[in-house]
C-alpha cells in the first residue's frame, strides 16, 4: 500500500508539471491549430520572471514580505508570457495561419532567438523591455474609448508607447543600480529559492510528501478549473468555441476573430508562463529549460486528443505514472518475479531520461492504433 501511494503521488507529481506545461500548448495548438515550437521559450520567461521577482523581494523595503514573492510571481508570469505570445501572434503567427510548417518554421526560429536574448541581454534591461511591452499593450485598454478613435487616435496610441519605453528605462536603470547580481544573465543556470512555507515535507503513512510539489499540485488544479470555466462559461470563452469550431460563421455573426486569436494565443502563452513558475521551484533555470519540456508537451496534446482538455489531464498523469514507474525502478519491486530478459530491459530503462524515451516509444506505438488520440475531436471540428 505504502509503494502504490509512493508510486501514485510521484506520478501525479511529474504529472501535474507535465500537464502545467501542456495546459497553455493545449489552447494554442489544440484550439487554434498553431504549431508553436516557441512554447517552451515561453516556459522560460515565467522562470525567469520568478527569478527577478525573487530577486526584487531581497531588497531590503520588500525583506519583510520575502516569503508572498511565489503569490506576486504567478500573475506577473502569467502577464509577462502573455504579453509576449500576443507579440508574437501579431507579428509573426498571424500572417501564417493555416500554413503549418512555415508556422512550425518561424517559431522555431523565435525560440532561437528567445534563448539567444536570455544569453547577451543584462537581465535589469531585459525586464525593463519587458515592462516596456506589457505598459505598451495595456495602458490602451485603460483609456476612454473616445481618446483611441478619431484624429488623435495615433498620438494617444505613440504617447502610451513612449510613456511605456520611460518606465522601461526607469526600471531596468533601478535594478541595474540596486541588484547588481542580475547586472547580466549569462548562459549558467541560476536558482530560486523557494519561501520558508514551501520548503520541507509533511510526513503521511510513513511516506514524506514533498510541500513545493503539493504546492504545484494546487496550482496546476487551479489553473485547470479556471481554464475549464473560462471556456465553458465565460462569453470570450464561448466565443473562442465558436470560432475554433467554424470560424467563417462566427465571423458572420459578428465575433471579432481577430480579437478571439489574440485572446486566445494571449491565455496560452500566460499559462506557459504560470508552468515557468512552476518549474523554476524545481531545480535550476536556464535558457535551455523550455527545451526539456516542449516534446513531452506535445505528446501530452496529441496523446490526449488534440483540442481536449480532459484527455490533456489523464494524458499527463498516465505519462508521469508510468515515468515513475519505469525511471525509478519501481516495476522489479512490484512484480520481484519478473523474467530475466524483462527483467534486464526494465533495467536499462531504471532512469528517468531512458524512461522518458520508453514513454515516447510506448505513445507512439499506441498512436499507431488511435491515431487520434484518447479522444478524438467530433464535429465541425473534425471537418475543419
Amino acid at each position: 500500500m505504502q509503494l502504490l501511494l509512493e508510486s501514485l503521488f510521484n506520478g501525479v507529481a511529474i504529472g501535474s508539471v507535465l500537464l502545467m506545461a501542456a495546459l497553455g500548448l493545449a489552447i494554442v495548438f489544440g484550439l487554434m491549430g498553431v504549431i508553436n515550437l516557441a512554447h517552451g521559450e515561453l516556459i522560460m520567461l515565467g522562470a525567469y520572471t520568478t527569478y527577478v521577482v525573487q530577486l526584487i523581494f531581497k531588497l531590503p523595503a520588500l525583506q519583510p514580505v520575502y516569503n508572498a514573492y511565489v503569490l506576486v510571481a504567478l500573475p506577473l508570469a502569467f502577464i509577462v508570457s502573455g504579453v509576449v505570445g500576443i507579440l508574437l501572434e501579431r507579428t509573426v503567427i498571424r500572417r501564417l495561419y493555416g500554413n503549418p510548417l512555415e508556422t512550425l518554421l518561424a517559431t522555431w526560429g523565435v525560440s532561437l532567438i528567445l534563448q539567444q536574448f536570455v544569453r547577451s541581454v543584462a537581465l535589469a534591461h531585459a525586464a525593463g523591455l519587458i515592462l516596456a511591452l506589457v505598459l505598451g499593450f495595456g495602458l490602451p485598454l485603460l483609456l476612454p474609448s473616445s481618446l483611441l478613435s478619431g484624429p488623435r487616435a495615433r498620438l494617444v496610441r505613440a504617447g502610451s508607447w513612449a510613456v511605456s519605453a520611460l518606465g522601461g528605462v526607469l526600471l531596468a536603470g533601478g535594478l541595474a543600480s540596486q541588484i547588481s547580481r542580475i547586472a547580466r544573465a549569462t548562459s549558467r543556470n541560476v536558482d530560486v529559492t523557494a519561501p520558508k512555507w514551501m520548503r520541507g515535507g509533511i510526513e503521511f503513512m510513513e511516506i514524506t510528501f514533498p510541500v513545493p510539489r503539493l504546492v504545484i499540485i494546487v496550482i496546476t488544479i487551479v489553473a485547470v478549473v479556471g481554464v475549464t470555466w473560462f471556456l465553458n462559461k465565460s462569453v470570450w470563452g464561448m466565443r473562442i468555441r465558436a470560432v475554433t469550431q467554424n470560424r467563417s460563421m462566427s465571423d458572420c455573426l459578428g465575433i471579432p476573430t481577430d480579437t478571439v486569436d489574440v485572446l486566445t494565443f494571449g491565455i496560452g502563452s500566460g499559462l506557459a508562463g504560470v508552468a515557468g513558475v512552476a518549474v523554476s521551484l524545481l531545480g535550476s533555470v536556464g535558457p535551455n529549460v523550455g527545451g526539456s519540456y516542449i516534446v513531452g508537451c506535445f505528446m501530452v496534446v496529441v496523446l490526449g486528443g488534440v483540442g481536449n482538455l480532459l484527455g490533456t489531464v489523464l494524458a499527463s498523469f498516465a505519462i508521469g505514472l508510468l515515468t515513475d514507474l519505469i525511471g525509478a525502478g519501481r516495476l522489479l519491486t512490484i512484480w520481484p518475479d519478473m523474467p530475466a530478459p524483462l527483467a534486464g530491459a526494465v533495467n536499462f530503462f531504471a532512469t528517468t531520461s531512458m524512461a522518458q524515451v520508453m514513454v515516447f516509444a510506448l505513445i507512439v506505438v499506441f498512436l499507431q492504433f488511435r491515431p487520434a488520440g484518447l479522444f478524438p475531436q467530433k464535429g465541425r471540428m473534425v471537418e475543419a
